[in-house]
């Protein structure tokens, strides 16, 4: 589903506000794929660990991307981070990004750096290339 607004009509908004929030950085990254700044691609593995979005830029895996509903670290699923580490040694991607609702923080985890940015900043920042 591409439209935020229909997907609210059909459903109970705060039942499916994660694939909402999804679906939003969805529909602002393919905005930059349109522009021809970035591919945009999802991954999973044999596992099952996925990530949202997987940007490349040419031939380089520029970012990995999750998006969470989640308003405290104590809220972000384990399986989030576990399967963005994951990612980043398979794609060998040291930019990793998980968009939340409003917690916003710089983690290290093992030996990864992960951002934590809020929403609403990534959608006035970092979407846009800023």
């Amino acid at each position: 589903m591409n439209d935020t607004g229909i997907a609210s009509q059909f459903s109970n908004f705060s039942e499916n506000t994660g694939r909402i929030l999804e679906n939003l950085v969805f529909l602002e990254l393919k905005k930059l794929e349109m522009n021809n700044i970035v591919e945009v691609f999802y991954w999973k593995d044999y596992q099952g660990r996925e990530v949202d979005f997987v940007l490349k830029e040419g031939t380089k895996i520029k970012q990995l991307i999750q998006v969470t509903y989640a308003s405290s670290m104590e809220n972000i699923e384990k399986r989030e981070i576990t399967s963005l580490i994951k990612g980043s040694e398979e794609f060998k991607c040291e930019n990793l990004l998980v968009i939340t609702w409003e917690y916003e923080a710089k983690e290290k985890i093992g030996d990864k750096d992960i951002s934590f940015v809020p929403l609403w900043r990534w959608l006035l920042i970092d979407s846009k290339g800023g």
